[in-house]
């Protein structure tokens, strides 16, 4: 009977490491098996740039319009969308077209809703969160960001073939 307990118990530790292993793999797997692109940052707020040891970033394409989607009545708070980037003459990637099916091509980024607002006309703008709206960084190197930034700086995402990214490095102007 105790070593059935044991067994059950070491059993349910087992499966609870599996899960937080798994969920930690997850999320590094864009930084392993992803594709480098650049992309623009936009400062979110100069003055409460940082809150403890990370930085808030913003991009152009975290806010799109409504009209961008080709079925706007999908959209709510919470609903997974998917924002195709293509590359400018800069060499920078920027927002091309936004779905709420996944593209079978290119480079796209995977988000969800955060905020839909939608005016009488039809009008309105859909805000979108990535994962990649902060940057962490050791305290004397957040500090060192945060003057950087205010005039706008450069994001190397690393991007799944699923969409997933994630912050690999930032560069200040």
């Amino acid at each position: 009977m105790k070593s059935k307990v044991t067994f059950a118990i070491l059993l349910a530790i087992t499966f609870q490491l599996l899960v937080l292993i798994g969920m930690v793999l997850q999320a590094a797997l864009p930084l392993w098996t992803g594709s480098p692109i650049e992309v623009k940052t936009i400062p979110v707020d100069p003055r409460s740039l940082f809150r403890g040891n990370y930085a808030r970033l913003g991009y152009e394409f975290s806010r799109i319009p409504r009209s961008a989607f080709s079925n706007p009545a999908a959209l709510h708070k919470g609903a997974l969308v998917y924002v195709l980037l293509s590359k400018g003459a800069d060499g920078l990637y920027q927002f091309s077209t936004a779905s709420v099916t996944q593209p079978s091509r290119g480079i796209f980024l995977r988000g969800r809703v955060e905020q839909a607002r939608f005016f009488r006309n039809k009008q309105g703008y859909v805000r979108i969160r990535y994962g990649i709206e902060a940057y962490f960084a050791p305290k004397q190197k957040a500090l060192a960001l945060e003057k950087q930034l205010r005039s706008g700086g450069i994001a190397l995402l690393m991007v799944a073939p699923s969409g997933k990214a994630r912050i690999k490095a930032i560069q200040t102007p």
